[in-house]
């Protein structure tokens, strides 16, 4: 199977880190991101890679070819901006193509002990997408019915609720999850997102599409993970017993 690592993104919330190199590139115990999850990933038996770039991309180009991985690795280039996670599979689609009609998408910042074998293995293949979830306080949260099957998202502390089934849809009926950021997605989201612009959200596209389309959550249990999203969490991420 194919996976995209998201490498696009600025990475502000890094900077000054981020002001010389891409967020893609900072080293978790002298280890780029990248590199961990290219590594895990592929030992998981991940077999070909799509790597998204915008953000300092020349250095995560010039990476990867200073470095053998063992496996193929495109590159998806992303020259005007970066196009946000939606629009980042969309954009990819010709190098995603594969014959197994499903591929693997993963955030660069994302750090954890997830049993990669174990997720695909819960995959459904008639599911548009199977989103990685975990049971966490925060303050956005998505929304499933009893069979784990997308319904909405909701910001608790604004009160902001989204979802297809609006306006009769009942936040407090469904169970709420946080996303992890890795999910396996259906090759037939392309033909979907046609008419999508060029840059957006791959949640609001999947919550456009949980009305007619079945995308589904797995909860991981006890679950180890670090969103390096901030100088704390990269500190956190050091010393993290699980890398």
């Amino acid at each position: 199977m194919k996976a995209l690592v998201f490498a696009a993104g600025l990475g502000t919330r890094l900077r000054p880190l981020t002001d010389t190199m891409p967020k893609a590139l900072v080293p978790v115990a002298g280890v780029p991101m990248l590199a961990r999850v290219l590594c895990k990933l592929r030992d998981a038996g991940l077999d070909s890679f799509v790597v998204n770039v915008h953000h300092f991309a020349g250095q995560i180009e010039n990476y990867l070819a200073d470095n053998d991985f063992g496996v193929p690795i495109a590159i998806s280039h992303e020259e005007k901006e970066p196009l946000e996670t939606g629009g980042g599979i969309k954009h990819a689609a010709p190098l995603l193509a594969s014959p197994e009609g499903r591929f693997l998408v993963h955030n660069v910042d994302i750090l954890s002990d997830l049993d990669v074998r174990w997720f695909l293995a819960q995959d459904n293949p008639e599911s548009l997408a199977t989103l990685l979830l975990i049971d966490a306080p925060a303050d956005r949260y998505l929304l499933f019915d009893d069979d784990m099957r997308l319904v909405g998202w909701t910001n608790v502390r604004t009160g902001e609720v989204k979802s297809p089934f609006l306006p009769e849809f009942n936040p407090a009926k469904y169970r709420r999850y946080s996303f992890c950021g890795i999910h396996v997605v259906s090759d037939a989201v392309f033909e979907k997102m046609a008419a999508w612009p060029e840059k957006f959200s791959i949640i609001d596209f999947y919550l456009q599409q949980a009305a007619e389309n079945k995308i589904r959550g797995v909860l991981a249990q006890d679950l180890h993970l670090i969103d390096i999203g901030s100088p704390e969490k990269l500190a956190q991420a050091q010393d993290a017993p699980f890398l």
